[in-house]
């Protein structure tokens, strides 16, 4: 994050924003810009590709789907807004950190004991280890203790759109955020991968919420896709994951997509249609 708090201070902060005398490495005004810029770049992540989404891959049709709620997208929408400043809270005193340099972030390839296969292989294990430890916390906030004050109303959108994707609890929210925040603290991740995968991470997020189950059938039981996750949405204790089906399978929670066996959301809406 220290890479785009830089350029923000070198051609916005600085020169327009902030007065002469306050310095940019002061603490105080890190975290204000930190938390302006955290807010503004999640809501530009979720509003662009959210809407790009909606508008040229979510079907529609699903719309029609008897636990389509009323005013569901205003609905999503209205609670993302709502809950992504509150996230950003404790987002922020994270980036904080790593701006500080307590983290294991680094800027260039040189300083990777690996070189580029170094950075490729971080790609991987960023992947693995945040994919492992979103399941666990997603799996523990179904848990009885957590699910109705902050896992629920998440699964108020059981037929979801891609505006779902961030209608979270602040507390789910930031929860099921932190194996993103974590790992550059435990390992050697480049500065600019970093920031190329937290946008994944977010698209991602939005896409299984996309209502397109497409995946080519060799990956069907490999990728935790739309089809896993509106399961998720429809049949609670299944298809934790969030990019692979490895940690549902080892934790017993896989169920093979409905919609891969015809008796999805779009196949009950086709017989609806057929009476």
């Amino acid at each position: 994050m220290d890479l785009v708090l830089e350029a923000a201070d070198q051609h916005l902060l600085t020169p327009y924003v902030y007065p002469a005398g306050w310095p940019e490495g002061e603490p105080c005004r890190q975290l204000l810009s930190l938390f302006v810029i955290t807010n503004l770049g999640a809501l530009v992540l979720y509003l662009l590709f959210g809407t790009l989404s909606y508008y040229f891959i979510f079907d529609h049709e699903l719309m029609k789907h008897p636990q389509f709620l009323e005013n569901q997208v205003r609905r999503e929408i209205t609670y993302a807004l709502r809950s992504l400043p509150w996230i950003s809270v404790p987002t922020v005193a994270l980036f904080f950190a790593e701006v500080r340099g307590y983290s294991k972030l680094y800027d260039n390839i040189e300083d990777s004991p690996y070189g580029w296969s170094g950075v490729f292989l971080s790609m991987l294990s960023f992947l693995f280890f945040t994919d492992m430890g979103i399941y666990w916390i997603h799996r523990g906030l179904h848990h009885k203790l957590f699910y109705k004050r902050f896992h629920k109303p998440h699964h108020l959108w059981k037929i979801a759109t891609p505006f779902a994707s961030h209608a979270f609890h602040p507390v789910d929210g930031f929860m099921q955020s932190l194996p993103y925040h974590v790992y550059p603290f435990l390992f050697p991740l480049h500065k600019v991968t970093y920031l190329g995968l937290y946008i994944f991470v977010n698209v991602w997020t939005i896409s299984i919420h996309d209502g397109d189950y497409r995946v080519p059938r060799f990956l069907r039981h490999v990728i935790n896709g739309s089809a896993h996750h509106t399961d998720h949405h429809l049949y609670f204790d299944y298809n934790y994951g969030q990019y692979f089906t490895l940690w549902d399978k080892i934790g017993g929670s896989y169920k093979s997509p409905t919609s891969f066996e015809g008796k999805g959301p779009h196949d009950y809406l086709r017989k609806l249609r057929e009476k």
